[in-house]
């Protein structure tokens, strides 16, 4: 069981985001019936933390954030991993009063090689990495891809997986209902998909014009390999991330060169009219009990299309549309023991099992939803076990070097 001290943390939180989703309620019905289509992607109250293009000295991970989209608020905050030793020779534009490549702390100035004999050199001594493209939660009310648990929990995942991260700042509820989150999550795989295409014609040559290669993004199109793209979701960001890969799947060209080998849901945000036993079981569970949950899908639904079976919400209720199940692809599920979701969340990675996906399910004893991502959660063994395995199963499809890494 949880100790006492979450316990009691529990309860505090629960007021407190109850209090939210009630304020956020009542201004929306007080508010203009026209929606802002520009949105909000943060709330004021929500605590920030910088971002910070040098490699840090606690993990050796640089981040910045982009603003992608000029007609909205989506935007993204990208975690690159430092160079590990060997390429540590090859960052451009280095002057000898610059800190050593790679050290912590050293400002970003990218790691691709300068000077190098042919063109099949410089192709093995650039450092492609796999592209993490992961989707905060928050009950699409709340949350922030620039959260300070949030950034903390996306370095950890870069270090861990030597991978670059792409956390999306999509746009909050009710200012911006149903289907705005998910259109975004959409909008980031085909802005990374753009990146990849520019590096790409900037190397055949003259492909490129100023416009075009001014609104390419370094990081990206240069340590990027699009074809080893993971979509992970965190709670709601599991609904989205869900939602993007049926995308995907559906019409690949939109995404051409982006494919995604493997997806993360991180006990995800499904909920459906019928049920489940752990619904009834654990219905006041801690930090996000089901009646406060409600709040809200109401908010992220309009009034005329709320229903607990919304495509949304429940991903295996009838007439859901969308590919085929065989056609997903591998899908890493974690659930929490004290956590009210986690029997429709078993279900559906049950479905995908009977369809031949490879579809584990890691379940954490003693654990309350968001048990890996919270921030008073983040320094637990828990947290840190969780992260690890996300990374072990992870690299099955992300290694150039195969499947050695499985269990």
């Amino acid at each position: 069981m949880p100790s006492v001290g979450v316990k009691i943390y529990s309860v505090f939180f629960k007021l407190l985001l109850r209090h939210r989703l009630q304020s956020l309620a009542a201004a929306d019905a007080a508010a203009d019936t026209d929606s802002d289509a520009f949105g909000v992607s943060c709330r004021a109250d929500e605590a920030t933390a910088p971002a910070n293009p040098a490699f840090s000295a606690a993990d050796g991970v640089a981040s910045k954030d982009l603003h992608i989209d000029p007609n909205s608020a989506l935007s993204v905050r990208i975690f690159l991993p430092t160079p590990p030793p060997q390429h540590a020779h090859l960052l451009l534009h280095r002057r000898a009063s610059d800190p050593p490549a790679g050290a912590a702390g050293a400002p970003y100035r990218g790691y691709l090689p300068h000077a190098v004999s042919s063109p099949r050199a410089a192709a093995s001594a650039r450092r492609r990495l796999p592209i993490v493209v992961q989707f905060h939660g928050g009950g699409f009310v709340t949350g922030s891809n620039c959260s300070a648990s949030n950034d903390a929990f996306c370095r950890r995942v870069a270090k861990f997986c030597d991978a670059i991260v792409v956390a999306v700042g999509y746009r909050l509820a009710p200012e911006s209902r149903y289907p705005a989150a998910f259109d975004d999550g959409v909008r980031v795989l085909r802005w990374i998909a753009k990146q990849a295409n520019l590096a790409m014609m900037s190397k055949v040559g003259g492909g490129v014009d100023t416009f075009g290669a001014s609104s390419v993004e370094p990081w990206i199109a240069a340590h990027g390999d699009p074809a080893r793209c993971v979509l992970l979701g965190v709670s709601s960001g599991a609904n989205i991330a869900d939602f993007v890969t049926q995308k995907t799947v559906e019409d690949s060209k939109l995404f051409n060169p982006v494919k995604i080998v493997a997806q993360v849901l991180m006990y995800p945000f499904f909920i459906g009219s019928v049920p489940t036993h752990s619904e009834i079981r654990l219905a006041n569970s801690y930090f996000y009990d089901k009646s406060t949950c409600l709040l809200a899908w109401r908010l992220l639904l309009s009034e005329k299309e709320f229903s607990l079976d919304h495509p949304a919400a429940n991903p295996l209720a009838p007439g859901r549309g969308g590919p085929p199940l065989k056609c997903m692809p591998p899908t890493l599920t974690i659930i929490a023991e004290h956590d009210w979701m986690r029997d429709r969340a078993i279900a559906y990675s049950e479905e995908l099992r009977k369809v031949n996906v490879d579809a584990p399910v890691l379940d954490y004893k003693d654990t309350v939803h968001e048990f890996a991502t919270l921030d008073v959660f983040l320094k637990t063994p828990q947290a840190q076990a969780c992260a690890e395995d996300i990374a072990i199963w992870m690299k099955k499809y992300i290694s150039l070097r195969g499947h050695e890494f499985s269990y």
